[in-house]
C-alpha cells in the first residue's frame, strides 16, 4: 500500500471524526442559546399579562382589552396561546383547552417545557406569581414552526460547512503530503536520471531530518558498491596485465621453435597450433585489459585530448593487414583527416576491436573497408564487411557482453561490448546497418563535434 494513502487514512479519518464531533457540539451550542432566546420572548409575553391580573370583589380576573389580546397573539409564524389559572386549576382567563400547567418550584420564575395542544407540539412557559394575595399560574404557549425553521437553518448551515470541510480536509492533507514527500520524489528523480555507472553520493545538505538517515544509508550502500566494483575492476586489470608479459615471452619462445624446427613437419604443426592458442590467449588478455580501462565512470574526461583519428588508424594498419592476410581478405583504408576529443589508449582499443570483429566474421576471400571522415556534427568511423550480416533482432544484443552470433568463431563476446563502453565514455553513438541484399554489416561510430583546436 502507498505510504501516501496510509498517511491520508491516518490523518483524514481522525480529523473528520473530530470535525464531526465539533459540528455536533456547535449545533447544540447554537441551538440552545437560540431556544433560550425564544423561550425568553415567550416568557416576556407571559409576564406582560401579570399587570392586567387584578382582584375585583375578592375575585381574580384578567382585564385585557381585545386590541391588547390581539397584539399578544400576533406572530408571523406560530399560533400563540395563553391562560391564567389558580392553584386549583380553574381557568380565570385565556384558552380553556390550554394543557395542564406544570407548577414551577419557585415564585416569579419561568418554567419552559414542551407539551401538546390541539394536536400540535407547543412550547410552553409556566409562571407562578402572587397577585393581591392570591397565587396564580400564568401559561403562554406557541407552536414550534419558527423553532423548527431556526433549528433546520442551523443544521443546514453546519451540514454545508461539514460537507465543505469533508472535501477540503482531504485535499489540503493530500497537498501537504505531496509537499512533505517532495524530498523523496527529488531523490527518486536523482536516482532515475543517473547513468548506470554513476555511484556518487546523494546530496544530504538540504534533506529533512526524517529523510537524512535514509539518504545516509543509501550513500553508504553506494560507497560499498563502488568499492566492490573498483576492486573487481582493479583485479581484472591486474590479471590481464600480469598475463600479457608471460604470454609475450611464451609466444617468443614458440616463434624461436618454429624457426629452428620448420624442417620437422610434426613439430612445425604443433608449434603452429600453440602459436594460435597463444595469440588467442594474448587477445583475451588484451580484451580484459581494454574492458577494465573502459569501465563506465572510470574514465577521466578532463584528461581527454584532441586526436587525429586517421593517424590512430594508420598506426594500426600493418597489424590489420597481417590479420587480413591470414584469411586472404582484401582490406582497404579511406582515411580522411578526422579530429575527435578522446583518450588515445581507449580509442586504440575501440579501433582494434571493431576492425578485428569485421575481419573475424568476414569469409575467406572477403573484403573489409575501414574509413574515417569529418561530417557535420563530428567525426565518423566506419567499418564495412561482406560477412553473413546481422539479423534485425540481434542488432541491439550484439553489444551485450558475452553475446556471440556465431559460436563456431573463436572469441569471448566482449569485443563489441568494449566498443560500446568506450564510445559511451566519449559521448559517441554506435550503430550497425545491414549491407546490400542483407549481406555484410556496416558499423558506424559517430563522435561529437570536438572543440576548435589543433589536433595532437
Amino acid at each position: 500500500m502507498s505510504l501516501r494513502v496510509k498517511l491520508l487514512k491516518w490523518l483524514v479519518i481522525p480529523l473528520l471524526a473530530v470535525n464531526l464531533a465539533g459540528a455536533a457540539a456547535a449545533y447544540w451550542l447554537a441551538w440552545i442559546p437560540a431556544q433560550g432566546a425564544l423561550d425568553q420572548s415567550l416568557a416576556d409575553a407571559a409576564w406582560a399579562l401579570v399587570p392586567h391580573v387584578q382582584e375585583t370583589d375578592s375575585e381574580i380576573e384578567l382585564r385585557l382589552s381585545q386590541q391588547a389580546e390581539q397584539v399578544l397573539r400576533v406572530d408571523h409564524f406560530d399560533e400563540v396561546f395563553f391562560v391564567v389559572r389558580d392553584l386549583k386549576g380553574r381557568t380565570i382567563a385565556g384558552d380553556k383547552d390550554f394543557p395542564q400547567l406544570q407548577i414551577p418550584d419557585k415564585f416569579n420564575t419561568s418554567l419552559p417545557y414542551t407539551d401538546m395542544m390541539r394536536g400540535e407540539d407547543v412550547r410552553v412557559i409556566a409562571l407562578k406569581t402572587v397577585v393581591a394575595g392570591h397565587t396564580i399560574l400564568i401559561g403562554a404557549g406557541e407552536t414550534r414552526i419558527k423553532r423548527r425553521q431556526i433549528r433546520f437553518r442551523i443544521f443546514l448551515t453546519l451540514l454545508i460547512s461539514e460537507i465543505f470541510l469533508a472535501i477540503l480536509i482531504p485535499l489540503m492533507i493530500w497537498l501537504a503530503l505531496n509537499k512533505g514527500l517532495s524530498p523523496l520524489r527529488e531523490m527518486q528523480g536523482n536516482l532515475e536520471q543517473r547513468k548506470s555507472d554513476d555511484l556518487s553520493a546523494l546530496p544530504v545538505e538540504n534533506a529533512p531530518v526524517e529523510v537524512t538517515p535514509f539518504i545516509v544509508a543509501i550513500n553508504n550502500l553506494l560507497t560499498r558498491v563502488q568499492d566492490s566494483a573498483r576492486a573487481k575492476q582493479d583485479f581484472l586489470a591486474n590479471v590481464a596485465h600480469q598475463l600479457r608479459t608471460p604470454l609475450a615471452g611464451f609466444k617468443a619462445q614458440l616463434e624461436w621453435l618454429q624457426a629452428h624446427h620448420k624442417e620437422d613437419p610434426d613439430t612445425a604443426r604443433s608449434v603452429d597450433m600453440m602459436l594460435v592458442s597463444a595469440d588467442r590467449m594474448a587477445r583475451k588478455a588484451n580484451q580484459l585489459l581494454a574492458l577494465a580501462r573502459s569501465q563506465p565512470g572510470d574514465v577521466d574526461r578532463s584528461a581527454m585530448e584532441l586526436l587525429s583519428l586517421d593517424k590512430l588508424l594508420a598506426e594500426s594498419v600493418q597489424q590489420f593487414v597481417q590479420e587480413a592476410l591470414k584469411k586472404n581478405i582484401d582490406i582497404g583504408f579511406d582515411l580522411q583527416p578526422t579530429t575527435v576529443l578522446g583518450d588515445r589508449f581507449l580509442l586504440r582499443d575501440l579501433i582494434d576491436n571493431v576492425v578485428d570483429n569485421a575481419i573475424r566474421y568476414s569469409p575467406v576471400g572477403g573484403t573489409v573497408t575501414v574509413s574515417c571522415m569529418m561530417k557535420e556534427g563530428g567525426g565518423v568511423l566506419k567499418v564495412e564487411d561482406d560477412g553473413p550480416g546481422i539479423p534485425e533482432a540481434d542488432k541491439d544484443r550484439i553489444f551485450s557482453r558475452f553475446y556471440r552470433l556465431d559460436h563456431s568463431q573463436s572469441g569471448s563476446g566482449l569485443g563489441l561490448a568494449i566498443v560500446r563502453d568506450i564510445a559511451h565514455e566519449h559521448g559517441a553513438t554506435i550503430s550497425v546497418r545491414s549491407g546490400a541484399n542483407s549481406r555484410g554489416s556496416s558499423f558506424l561510430v559517430l563522435f561529437p563535434d570536438p572543440p576548435q583546436s589543433a589536433p595532437v
